[in-house]
């Protein structure tokens, strides 16, 4: 299985999520932040949101992306928010 990486950097993070086809979301009544990837459960639990209110919120909250360019040859869509302090 291939490692995942981790960043902070929000081009990384912008382009690694657009060429999967995913954007910008958050869980409706929460505020949490996702990636929304068409074709997966929980769409109608998201909203779509900017990608200038996505980092606005990434960094109040000190988060950092992980994420996996391929696995097993195969462009992978792994991808997990997490507390920059646990990454």
């Amino acid at each position: 299985m291939a490692e995942a990486k981790k960043t902070t950097d929000h081009d990384v993070v912008r382009r690694w999520v657009e060429e999967r086809g995913g954007s910008p979301a958050k869980v409706k009544g929460t505020g949490l932040l996702r990636i929304d990837f068409p074709g997966y459960s929980g769409g109608d639990k998201l909203e779509h949101i900017t990608w200038e209110e996505f980092f606005q919120k990434f960094e109040e909250n000190g988060l950092a992306f992980l994420y996996q360019e391929d696995i097993e040859g195969k462009t992978s869509r792994f991808s997990k928010l997490v507390s920059r302090k646990a990454a």
